[in-house]
């Protein structure tokens, strides 16, 4: 590589303040991300239920388990397209296959137009936040990895609370349908305007660490794909961790998008407060993240994400336990707390050990076991809610995110202590 002053890769610097602009951009890009995701939250459970009489509830869940399938194996390839092509193209394709998602939700005359939907909204989810993702940590650098993470996750996960609110309140005042999903419209317009006009390729940045970066966890920077997904999914006792606590927490958050609502309705709560409920814990998590990505920079990884493992289990207890709307409420608020602690902190994780020249794709793999979770929890959610009950298919996923934060307290090496600042 050239060291010429002039050479376009010497000129790039890292560091949240010198890409600033692009970095603010990304942030509004994937709170649309977000928005997409959000406007399914409340209605879709509810529509399951009301408009198409689904007769079990893992029939009803099906379309969670399409869109974490489809999203988990799209995060895989999205690391290595990103690699391969560049991050801009991915971002905008991501955009384009997120178009017909709110039509379709709009005008599904049956199920399978649903399952249809998520399928692609779970590729639109891949590739979009999964590259938005890659961008931020090419952007910023080692240093301020934790506080960037939790921007990117705080950005749509914000976005998806207020939506999630949103398309409650609008849909007990028009209907389940189609008005809810005209806010998925604009976000997709919006997302692929944006990324297709205003966003600049990273690549480079990424490729400027690396020749500056000393090669991570004793592996070459010449690494195949196959061998990435060794070490994230098995090898590296950090990685492997992470991957695990990724998929338990998405399996959790598959739990309170299609079991909850569904749960708080039959207590008889009005689909005004289910969308209020809906949308607290999503808020305290997004909100949060900008908290404790920062503070994970500092205090360092592992033990946020024990301790935000082993506090949402405690939340999902209580959710168990509780038959009122305030309980429910201070469960769904300890619930974003604990997941706030744990997300931005895993990606974190994932930037702290992977080379910038393998990182996309340890990202990729990454995400290709969180959002798993989503598939596995909507399956393990609904044969135990038809078997015994919506409260047991609840205290399983506590039990479980119980076990899963006491195995990174085991397994997981501290990748960025505070000593090391």
């Amino acid at each position: 590589m050239s060291t010429d002053a002039s050479s376009p890769r010497h000129r790039i610097r890292l560091g949240l303040r010198a890409n600033l602009a692009q970095f603010t951009l990304l942030v509004a890009v994937n709170a649309l991300v977000g928005g997409m995701l959000g406007q399914e939250r409340v209605v879709l459970p509810l529509l399951a239920d009301q408009v198409f009489a689904l007769p079990a509830y893992t029939a009803a869940l099906t379309y969670i388990v399409a869109f974490g399938a489809t999203k988990a194996v799209t995060n895989f390839f999205a690391g290595t397209l990103s690699d391969r092509y560049g991050r801009k193209p991915v971002l905008v394709a991501g955009w384009l296959l997120g178009l017909p998602v709110p039509l379709l939700l709009m005008w599904a005359p049956t199920w399978g137009w649903v399952i249809a939907a998520n399928v692609l909204l779970g590729v639109n989810q891949g590739l979009t936040w999964s590259t938005t993702v890659i961008m931020k940590i090419d952007l910023v650098g080692p240093a301020r990895r934790g506080l960037a993470m939790g921007f990117n996750e705080s950005a749509g996960y914000v976005a998806l609370a207020a939506t999630t609110m949103a398309t409650g309140a609008i849909a007990a005042h028009a209907g389940l349908r189609p008005e809810p999903f005209l806010l998925g419209v604009a976000y997709a317009a919006l997302g692929l305007g944006m990324s297709a006009l205003l966003v600049r390729e990273t690549r480079d940045h990424a490729r400027r660490e690396a020749a500056d970066h000393p090669v991570g966890t004793g592996h070459g920077d010449g690494l195949g794909t196959g061998r990435v997904a060794w070490i994230t999914s098995v090898h590296d006792k950090a990685l492997s961790a992470a991957s695990q606590a990724g998929l338990v927490n998405n399996l959790n958050d598959a739990l309170a998008w299609g079991v909850f609502p569904l749960l708080f309705a039959a207590h008889g709560l009005p689909v005004a407060q289910i969308g209020v409920l809906g949308a607290l814990y999503p808020a305290v998590w997004g909100f949060g993240q900008l908290l404790t990505g920062w503070w994970s920079d500092r205090v360092g990884r592992k033990h946020l994400i024990t301790g935000g493992m082993l506090l949402q289990a405690a939340a999902i207890a209580l959710v168990a336990l509780g038959t009122t709307f305030g309980v429910w409420a201070a469960a769904q608020i300890l619930l974003g707390v604990g997941t706030a602690l744990v997300y931005p902190t895993l990606l974190a994780v994932v930037g702290d050990v992977a080379h910038p020249a393998w990182r996309a794709r340890a990202v990729g793999v990454y995400r290709l076991w969180r959002d798993g979770g989503f598939a596995v929890g909507a399956l393990l959610a609904g044969l135990v809610a038809d078997a015994y009950g919506l409260t047991a298919a609840v205290w399983t996923v506590a039990a479980l995110t119980a076990a899963s934060g006491l195995l990174v307290a085991v397994r997981m090496y501290e990748t960025h202590p505070p000593s090391g600042r």
